[in-house]
């Protein structure tokens, strides 16, 4: 196991900027998950973790070791990506087993690292399958097992789950989960997926535009967001942003203020608004509000049972320390909701 320390490491490709400033600690056991939209720079940081792309500036160093100049071989890393790259000619046990073989290790090694990995991942079954014999969780665990066996320091993985559908991604975090307990080695995971950063993570980087926007723990970064794009950005559906003039409870030196959606309440003392449609989803009913001087209707969070029909006439309200402020530059004002006038 290592820790890791990122200390100013930028990434360029010529005049354009890929990564800028990074500056990381990522302490030995950690399982930690980037986040943040498509061409942020998550994918491209976790590749220079790696050694697959070459670092511009600034230092890498993993555990007591500058790794700017060494081999991705030689790290103490395993990586799996997004696509799982298996052998089709070879068996699970095979594929699991092929690094272990270049690297010259012994037989007898091989098969022992093998089989505690398949029990581990619970593939021990289907070791003398190939890969078109599996479904699709089943090839992700196997390219899993490929990274166990070689006894990393660090694993990365790059958005492992998205070739998954609804059902098998589910069933994949939780195996993920156990699996951060059982080996306790540090993780470093890549997502756009919220519900996966939210329940794996013990801490989250969200970038965006090639810069760390803020670090936290998962609940941290939901009830104190340090700015704006951060608190839209986790939570689903994302928080609704209003004009501070058109809330009277918005501080002074407030430009937006922020209201996430099992916040607001029907029927209160607030903005009056339409209800445009709603969604259903069982356990939750999302209602989304038109409200006159907003580009995006309001949603609100009800209860599963609760059906509102389009058109409704309602009014918008919300209770105590309900309110998020932000200034012009989209900084938060304070990092906990503000408490409503009374």
């Amino acid at each position: 196991m290592a820790n890791l320390k990122i200390a100013g490491l930028c990434k360029d490709y010529g005049p354009v900027e890929v990564l800028k400033n990074i500056d990381l600690d990522i302490k030995d056991g950690e399982f930690v998950v980037f986040v943040g939209p498509s061409g942020c720079g998550k994918s491209t940081l976790l590749r220079m973790i790696c050694g697959l792309d070459e670092v511009t500036s600034g230092a890498l160093a993993i555990g007591d070791q500058i790794v700017n100049d060494v081999p991705s071989s030689k790290r103490g890393i395993a990586m799996v990506f997004q696509s799982y790259a298996l052998y089709p000619h070879m068996s699970v046990a095979k594929n699991m087993g092929y690094a272990l073989r270049l690297a010259g290790e012994d037989a007898s090694e091989i098969d022992r690292r093998v089989k505690a990995a398949a029990e581990i991942l619970k593939i021990d079954h289907l070791l003398d399958r190939k890969p078109r014999q599996l479904s699709g969780g089943q090839r992700q665990r196997v390219a899993i097992g490929r990274a166990i066996v070689r006894e990393p320091e660090v694993f990365l993985f790059d958005e492992p789950l998205s070739n998954l559908d609804a059902a098998l991604r589910v069933d994949m975090r939780m195996e993920f989960a156990r699996l951060k307990k059982r080996l306790g080695t540090t993780m470093i995971y890549v997502t756009h997926d919220q519900v996966e950063a939210m329940t794996l993570a013990d801490k989250i980087v969200v970038m965006n535009a090639g810069r760390v926007e803020q670090v936290g723990a998962p609940i941290e970064l939901y009830h104190a967001p340090m700015n704006r794009f951060v608190a839209e950005f986790i939570g689903s559906p994302r928080m609704n942003i209003l004009p501070a003039g058109l809330v009277a409870d918005a501080p002074a030196g407030a430009d937006t203020v922020g209201l996430r959606p099992e916040q607001l309440v029907l029927g209160e003392a607030g903005l009056r608004g339409k209800v445009l449609t709603t969604e259903r989803l069982g356990s939750d009913t999302f209602a989304y509000v038109e409200i006159d001087g907003l580009e995006r209707p309001l949603v609100v969070r009800k209860g599963g049972d609760e059906a509102l029909a389009s058109g409704l006439d309602v009014t918008v309200g919300w209770g105590a320390d309900a309110l998020y402020a932000f200034d012009a530059e989209g900084r938060a004002l304070q990092v906990a909701p503000l408490k409503a006038a009374s």
